[in-house]
């Protein structure tokens, strides 16, 4: 599959994560499925709503982990968001968000909450600049392969 996105789209990815930094930056991808793989339209910001609280819905979750290691989109912002998709003929493709001085790969956590439908896409920050960014998907074995980013112009 391919991931296929705007510059302005991989713009706004990077600018949140390096205006959340040092604390993880989350948001929602919308746009839509092809035989190929998956057109981006918007990308939707979102704020980080991890805290203790929301750390106990999670299987196995260390409630002593902050922003800086941990991401959550708030349930009701991912039904809006699911409902102004719906109104643009779009579905929610993915997630993204990032990874504080740490590589742009899944961790274990990442994996155990994924959904097989969506796109990861993971940019990693360090020392408060965007460097890297890939883009994952979970296979049969809900296991996440890399999944390639088409840049568009």
């Amino acid at each position: 599959m391919i991931l296929k996105l705007l510059p302005q789209h991989l713009q706004t990815i990077y600018t949140h994560a390096e205006t959340t930094y040092p604390e993880e930056c989350c948001g929602i991808v919308l746009g839509y499925l092809t035989s190929e793989g998956k057109t981006v339209v918007e990308v939707m910001p979102t704020e980080n709503a991890w805290n203790a609280e929301t750390a106990t819905g999670f299987p196995g979750s260390d409630t002593s982990l902050s922003k800086r290691r941990r991401y959550a989109i708030a349930p009701q912002v991912m039904l809006q968001a699911q409902r102004e998709a719906r109104e643009q003929n779009l579905n929610i493709v993915g997630i993204y968000h990032s990874h504080t001085d740490h590589p742009a790969t899944p961790s274990e956590f990442d994996r155990q909450c994924a959904w097989q439908e969506y796109s990861y896409i993971i940019v990693s920050v360090q020392n408060g600049k965007a460097s890297d960014i890939k883009s994952w998907c979970l296979d049969d074995n809900h296991q996440f392969q890399q999944e390639a980013i088409e840049n568009k112009i």
